[in-house]
């Protein structure tokens, strides 16, 4: 079972290191246990069983390992599902979007109310552990947010880093509401 590490926690707060290439055997079984466990966490019944939050994202670092990785388990237009490993944002939309009900994070016990504003399109390149292949992924919308939040904590920073202190709920001209 893996732990969750809060954001009190000083690996939280650091640029992860790039994983060797090609890619290890060890990297790509933690990465595809991430991506397990967001799927477990949304089965209500598990999640209750062994006390754990519902999550559609996970950085390696909130497990505590320094390398850059990430997984995505989500539901929305469709179902996505991504084991990432050094992923690389190769463009974003000058449009911005935000979530209206705020973003959330495993790593942080009590939520932090406010508007996260980050690119509604994003393009990534990663290899992925589920297709074992290197892909590019373009995501819009509500996909495009849930990456974005997992970048950040391949760089150490977590979402409320990008809540207005002064303003949480100010609004940005013409920001997408998701």
């Amino acid at each position: 079972m893996i732990t969750i590490h809060y954001d009190d926690e000083k690996l939280l707060r650091q640029t992860l290191n790039s994983c060797p290439v090609p890619i290890t055997e060890t990297d790509k079984q933690q990465v595809l246990e991430m991506n397990e466990y967001l799927k477990l966490s949304q089965d209500e019944e598990y999640a209750k069983k062994h006390k754990i939050r519902a999550g559609i994202g996970l950085a390696a670092n909130q497990i505590g390992l320094n390398k850059r990785m990430l997984a995505i388990y989500l539901h929305d237009d469709k179902e996505y599902s991504y084991a990432l490993i050094n992923p690389v944002v190769k463009s974003r939309s000058i449009q911005q979007a935000f979530i209206s009900s705020g973003e959330g994070c495993l790593s942080v016990k009590k939520d932090k109310p406010g508007y996260v504003y980050r690119s509604y399109k994003i393009t990534v390149e990663a290899y992925d552990a589920i297709q074992d292949k290197v892909i590019t992924i373009k995501a819009t919308g509500y996909l495009a947010i849930c990456l974005q939040h997992e970048l950040d904590h391949l760089d150490g920073i977590l979402y409320y880093d990008r809540i207005d202190k002064y303003d949480p709920f100010k609004k940005i001209e013409n920001a997408m509401e998701i």
